[in-house]
């Protein structure tokens, strides 16, 4: 198996003398087996987190930390008694994507293990929508594999990009690396275009097209990125859409071939922008990361406005980090611009650059690269980054950058276990961050410097999720634990929920949501009898 994975408002203050590396002893022994905002005008709108609010994308937009503003909600579960279980519904056998909530439905991307329609036979991509109040299934896009090369759509992953849900319109990435654009009620009540071949979308190439049905998606617009971008998929997509008024913006995961050392569309874009009513490409980045991906780009966009000006922050596969300027707001026609660059960060300077897939397989040494998304807050730029978990050297570490001048500065940086796919999540003065190892850090967000660590069972490929005063997460041994948003490590619950876990938790409107490997469930505090 080859995948991936991933507001306590409050002010950072960072010492002026920032330690910048801290060496943290571990204990011996082996390691467990194994990842809307809603913009109407042109001009984009600053977010603010609410209480009893949906959440459209993941992470807060357009910052991605894992933090929400949520309270009232449960402190413990019990699956077996239903125990403050408002709902659980059968999803399919293996779910990489994190729950996404938004007017009155949950989101989840999975596979087709259990099929909800018998039309609907095989391995396949799929992405299930549930009512909110009480789990009915209301409808799913289903997508069959790419069968060219396994390695181009891994079997049995299904659909690992999260969606992002703006109005009635919900964007994602398929596990075939096409962006597509969705009817949020499906197609219930009709199929309202311009897109009308949902039955040949939904049917391997060699069967004839299906016949649609009220439980399959309403496609209003397609981008094939292969087609239409040159790219190369690797594994699976995983993209999570960032929008900025009329703009898409989204990493490609563009990657390396079946030989894991050769990259065979080294002109593919790392960064595209779409415009978000027709799905054109309006602009790529040029910075040639492709012929040094190590990987993948699995990495999603984050955005941030600094001294009144937007930046979009991007973490491409050869381990750089990037700044761009964002598309114009006015742009939706013409030729495809080139996105302007402001800055580049490496996080591991000293890793080589050029060739690096002589490196394939060497745990010693070889480049970093990044899974998890960059998060900003106040100022701050949070990046982890590392040796790939199956390929490459075993180093990680979580670093702290300072984008708020004209060039990026490193503060601090605090070093990981082996390798790192999860992103950090910041509240107040406390950063918390999740090694593959199954290490849970919190940490200083002045000096990086740990307040505590706690050792969970199994490997994380989920991102620490912040909401009502406590810390939310899973492994992929199917521990789940609740912390104490503390500086002194309290452990408030545990539950071995027997499946595993890669998606991170999700929050809204009074509940939390947990993605198994096959379970999707819904915790609400239950009403005093």
């Amino acid at each position: 198996m080859r995948l991936f994975l991933s507001i306590l408002p409050g002010s950072l203050r960072f010492d002026p003398n920032p330690v910048p590396q801290l060496k943290l002893s571990r204990p011996a022994g082996p390691v467990s087996s194994l990842l809307v905002l809603v913009l109407h005008g042109l001009l984009p709108v600053a977010p603010t987190a609410a209480a009893a609010a949906d959440q459209p994308q993941w992470g807060e937009a357009w910052t991605r930390n894992q933090v929400s503003a949520e309270t009232g909600l449960a402190s413990d579960f019990d699956l077996e008694t239903g125990k403050n279980i408002q709902w659980k519904a059968e999803i399919g056998t293996q779910t990489h994507s994190t729950p996404i909530i938004s007017g009155g439905r949950v989101y989840v991307g999975t596979n087709n293990g259990n099929p909800r329609d018998p039309k609907h036979e095989g391995d396949r991509g799929v992405m299930m929508c549930f009512d909110e109040k009480d789990g009915k299934f209301l409808w799913q896009l289903v997508v069959p594999k790419r069968v060219e090369d396994r390695y181009f759509d891994w079997p049995d992953t299904g659909m690992s990009s999260p969606a992002t849900v703006e109005g009635d319109r919900v964007y994602t990435v398929t596990n075939r690396g096409e962006v597509v654009c969705l009817d949020a009620r499906g197609l219930a009540n009709g199929n309202d275009g311009p897109y009308q071949d949902e039955g040949r979308h939904m049917s391997p190439a060699d069967q004839p097209p299906m016949v649609p049905g009220p439980l399959d998606a309403d496609i209003l617009w397609i981008c094939d990125l292969t087609k239409e971008a040159g790219i190369w998929s690797h594994d699976g997509a995983h993209s999570s859409i960032l929008i900025r008024g009329n703009h898409l913006y989204l990493n490609t995961g563009t990657g390396v071939d079946n030989t894991h050392r050769l990259v065979r569309t080294p002109d593919a874009p790392g960064l595209l922008v779409l415009d978000k009513e027709s799905g054109r490409i309006l602009a790529r980045d040029r910075e040639k990361t492709a012929p040094e991906i190590f990987h993948a780009t699995w990495s999603s966009p984050s955005m941030a406005t600094i001294g009144g000006r937007d930046h979009i922050f991007f973490c491409g596969g050869n381990g750089l980090v990037y700044s761009f300027n964002p598309l114009d707001p006015a742009t939706s026609a013409g030729e495809v611009q080139t996105l302007k660059k402001d800055w580049v960060f490496d996080p591991d300077p000293d890793a080589p650059k050029r060739e690096v897939h002589r490196y394939t397989t060497n745990r010693q040494e070889g480049p970093s690269d990044i899974f998890g998304m960059p998060v900003y807050q106040n100022g701050r730029l949070y990046i982890a980054s590392g040796g790939d978990i199956w390929w490459g050297k075993n180093e990680s570490s979580l670093q702290c950058v300072d984008v708020s001048g004209a060039a990026p500065a490193l503060l601090w940086k605090c070093p990981l276990g082996k390798h790192v796919l999860s992103s950090a999540s910041i509240a107040g003065d406390l950063v918390f961050i999740a090694d593959s190892e199954g290490t849970v850090f919190c940490l200083n967000g002045r000096t990086g410097r740990p307040h505590w660590t706690a050792e969970m069972k199994g490997e994380f490929w989920a991102s620490p999720y912040v909401a009502d005063g406590r810390v939310y997460l899973g492994t992929r041994r199917g521990d789940f634990r609740i912390f104490a948003l503390s500086t002194e490590k309290k452990e408030l619950f545990q539950k071995d929920l027997q499946s595993p876990i890669s998606a991170t938790v999700t929050a809204a409107n009074g509940a939390f949501y947990i993605a198994t490997m096959k379970e999707l469930i819904c915790v609400r505090k239950a009403e005093p009898k």
